[in-house]
């Protein structure tokens, strides 16, 4: 009897038990930590040799989101975000998919005074004029650069004047092509959504290269133009209102870049362009010679020896975001990517409200436009006003 007795007791606890757990469960549940929200992608204060700003960042894919989309909401270009997931499908990733965002770089080995362009990691920077004293602030956006056989010259040039809404005055040579294929241009396209330089435009003292926005920010981060230098609407409404006339642009092609951080040697690979003949998989000396003779004493002092073995891995198999090249630890360790909500990051010059095409066959034509032979040249850095003079004289 008492067994029984106990049975019935025991039976009504948990039965007592169940129902607390159902009525109260969902809320007794410890709610999942909320995700930080994304740092600042854009805009970095400097300190005194600093050479790599930012942090690796992931997110959760959302639905209807592609890559695309989350490189234009973090700043980066496609092809940046593309190389850091190889194994993510950027078209139909499922939602949730973790995808890393590349927003850490390595300053280029040039100046920090103006505009710096690198177009092998298709990413510009600008150095804000700055008191002795007081700290650097650098902006960085993604560029879309010039295509194969017509590539974006390295150069150093400068800023000599700014046009806002400009109109495209189509070259003769591109007019004859329209015209063969019978799909006719007219001789100047009008300022507008359809115009190819977009809204604002830097022209600069090199002939025919401008620093300009697009109509299709697709392209940002890709190699798209005929060696104009592209950015995403709202980065170029940005520069645009920063940028003096005078300011020096330098355009460098380095495709790998490493940096001393917290006693190591980091390297961030992105890869020479398809056009680039310098001999980097087989030619030791020309990595070599992008160390900075500087670091020498720091490896030295701290005992620390480059992992060549580690610098050709990732010279063969570029992954965008800075990677340790000295020390232990296996070639892809040392990165460390915090996961985040997918949003707008801090400081963002977008408001997020003008997105890509989001389905697979809006993307694939917007591709296609920009891989056509259609595609522009866009006009010489020279006034509007004087161009019709100059057709006229050619």
């Amino acid at each position: 009897m008492r067994s029984a007795n106990t049975r019935v007791i025991l039976v009504a606890c948990l039965s007592v038990a169940g129902l607390a757990c159902f009525c109260l469960g969902p809320r007794a549940a410890a709610a999942p930590a909320a995700l930080p929200v994304p740092v600042q992608t854009e805009r970095f204060v400097l300190q005194p040799g600093q050479e790599m700003i930012g942090h690796v960042q992931m997110v959760r894919i959302k639905p209807h989101q592609v890559l695309a989309d989350i490189a234009r909401l973090f700043d980066v270009g496609y092809d940046s975000i593309k190389h850091a997931n190889p194994k993510v499908n950027p078209w139909l990733a499922p939602v949730g998919t973790r995808v890393i965002v590349p927003t850490e770089f390595i300053l280029p080995d040039a100046p920090h005074v103006g505009i710096v362009v690198n177009i092998a990691a298709m990413r510009l920077f600008y150095f804000l004029p700055h008191k002795p004293g007081q700290p650097q602030v650098v902006i960085t956006h993604p560029v879309g650069i010039g295509r194969l056989g017509h590539p974006t010259p390295t150069m150093v040039t400068r800023v000599i004047w700014h046009q806002a809404h400009p109109e495209w005055i189509v070259p003769r040579s591109i007019l004859a092509s329209h015209a063969r294929r019978g799909t006719p241009l007219p001789p100047v396209v009008a300022a507008g959504p359809n115009n190819p330089l977009g809204n604002y435009a830097l022209h600069l003292s090199y002939p025919e290269i401008l620093i300009h926005g697009t109509d299709r920010p697709a392209g940002v981060g890709r190699r798209v133009s005929h060696g104009c230098i592209h950015l995403y609407p709202e980065d170029i409404r940005q520069l645009f209102k920063m940028v003096p006339n005078g300011t020096p642009v330098r355009v460098v092609n380095q495709p790998f870049l490493f940096a001393w951080q917290n006693g190591r040697l980091y390297m961030q690979a992105y890869g020479a362009l398809q056009d680039d003949k310098r001999p980097w998989k087989t030619d030791s000396a020309l990595l070599t010679r992008m160390l900075p003779h500087r670091w020498a004493a720091d490896l030295t002092r701290s005992d620390e020896k480059v992992d060549w073995q580690r610098v050709r891995q990732l010279v063969n198999v570029p992954r965008v975001v800075p990677l340790p090249v000295s020390g232990r630890g296996a070639v892809h360790g040392g990165m460390v990517a915090t996961l985040v909500q997918n949003r707008l990051p801090v400081g963002s010059a977008w408001n997020g409200q003008t997105h890509l095409p989001l389905t697979t066959a809006q993307f694939d034509k917007v591709l296609t436009q920009i891989h056509s032979a259609a595609m522009p040249k866009y006009p010489p850095a020279v006034d509007p006003r004087t161009a019709a003079l100059k057709r006229a004289g050619t």
